[in-house]
């Protein structure tokens, strides 16, 4: 899974926008769009994103080590 990818289409899904998400984290807009060309990202930028957004990637990134 492309974690930057995945976050993109879960904010695309819930109507929001990167400088939604930007003010957030905080953290510069720009800084967002590095977020979602990321195919990692940290364990804390994906805890706070999962959190901010209110969905489990990592719950995704576990079912997809199972296939």
């Amino acid at each position: 899974m492309h974690v930057g990818k995945r976050i993109r289409e879960v904010l695309d899904e819930q109507g929001r926008s990167a400088s939604w998400l930007a003010r957030q984290i905080p953290c510069e807009r720009t800084n967002v769009y590095n977020i979602f060309k990321r195919k990692d990202v940290s364990v804390g930028l994906l805890k706070n994103v999962s959190v901010i957004l209110g969905h489990d990637f990592f719950k995704e990134l576990s079912a997809e080590l199972k296939k």
